[in-house]
């Protein structure tokens, strides 16, 4: 017959194997994967995220090409919070 010790050993033994099993597992196997995987979401998400920058400096390159030399100025000093009075003499030179 087993005794209850012996069973008691069994048991932890068994316990202590299944987990160095798993983490054997765990290391070598599910770890490396996860984070290979973050690694690659990590890639792509900046990868979107500078093709997003890309296109939005594209169509600000385009919207500031369009202005005239007075729109500029102005667009310039009014995001700065400052008076728009000096581009008043670049309202005649939009032809330069």
């Amino acid at each position: 017959m087993i005794t209850k010790t012996a069973a008691i050993i069994g048991g932890v033994g068994g316990l202590l194997l299944a987990f160095a099993i798993f983490q054997i597992v765990n290391a070598l196997w599910l770890l490396p994967a996860a984070r290979s995987h973050a690694v690659d979401g990590y890639i792509e998400s900046q990868a979107v995220a500078d093709r997003k920058a890309e296109l939005e400096r594209k169509g600000d390159d385009a919207t500031l090409q369009n202005l005239s030399n007075y729109d500029l100025c102005v667009a310039g000093l009014r995001s700065s919070r400052m008076p728009i009075d000096p581009c008043d003499q670049l309202r005649g030179n939009d032809s330069e």
